[in-house]
């Protein structure tokens, strides 16, 4: 199984915990991990190495020149563009990955997304944005075809189609034209320029937050699902934006997953106030 992240130096030890939720419960027995990265020097990759009992690690150096003038934010910093020109970046011989953001938990196997039929799209994701939302952000970027807006924090690539396709210089002319209209610059990005070519999966069960859990157990359309639901049919659980059980002043259901992975690793969890990477 091809795994991709993007990561900068302060963001391991999260990316770790994450590493651990795959190799128990990632339904793979070998993983090839991709880490694009600036900043990692040989005592970070054999700090990475060494935590890895069912993966081989592969460091791909970023040229951060490549990203100059496109916006940058405390909450997200230039590594989130990484992997929009993921493609341009890995082996030719790679015909599909699955991109994660560290800030995650997986509690059950990935298999059935990693092997989801494309059906001929360049990526498959999730949205976090209801049918309000898709309008303000199809008016917002100028977008007129039928597109669905996703969380870029869990994308399947498909990487036999998005070889030859990704143009940076036409990223950085859509960025300059549209960045002052930006709210999540690299989700805006996925959106505006391919957002016809996503194929979107149950995001309750590849990519649930704790916002995400909330709206669908108030939307009277839904039978409201708990923590044993959850446990035994959600894929993906993703801490995203500030909300971490990692961090103080948390609150949600979902860091009972966190917290349970760190008691198993004898180390009960500290918050913390590290700077980090968020994704909405």
């Amino acid at each position: 199984m091809n795994l991709l992240f993007s990561l900068n130096k302060g963001y391991v030890d999260t990316f770790l915990n994450c590493l651990i939720s795959i190799e128990r419960s990632g339904g793979a027995d070998h993983y090839d991990i991709y880490i694009l990265n600036s900043d990692f020097d040989r005592q970070t990759e054999q700090i990475v190495r060494r935590h890895g009992k069912k993966s081989v690690f592969h460091f791909v150096h970023v040229d951060p020149a490549l990203f100059d003038g496109f916006p940058e934010f405390k909450r997200y910093p230039r590594q989130i563009y990484y992997r929009i020109i993921a493609p341009l970046l890995l082996p030719e011989d790679l015909d599909r990955i699955l991109y994660l953001d560290a800030d995650i938990v997986v509690i059950n196997p990935l298999t059935g997304l990693y092997n989801e039929d494309f059906e001929g799209n360049w990526y498959i994701g999730c949205t976090h944005a209801n049918l309000f939302l898709e309008l303000i952000n199809k008016i917002r970027l100028g977008v007129v075809d039928d597109a669905p807006y996703i969380n870029t924090g869990v994308m399947m690539f498909n990487l036999e189609k998005l070889h030859g396709q990704i143009d940076i210089a036409k990223i950085r002319n859509y960025v300059c034209s549209r960045k002052q209209s930006f709210l999540l610059p690299d989700q805006d990005i996925i959106f505006g320029m391919y957002g016809t070519k996503i194929k979107l999966v149950d995001t309750v069960i590849y990519n649930l937050s704790d916002r995400m859990l909330m709206f669908y157990n108030s939307d009277p359309s839904n039978k409201p699902i708990d923590l044993r639901w959850i446990r035994q049919n959600t894929v993906v659980v993703h801490y995203c934006g500030r909300n971490k059980p990692w961090k103080k002043g948390y609150s949600g259901l979902l860091g009972t997953f966190y917290y349970e992975l760190m008691l198993s690793l004898s180390a009960p969890p500290v918050p913390t106030e590290t700077a980090e990477k968020t994704e909405e």
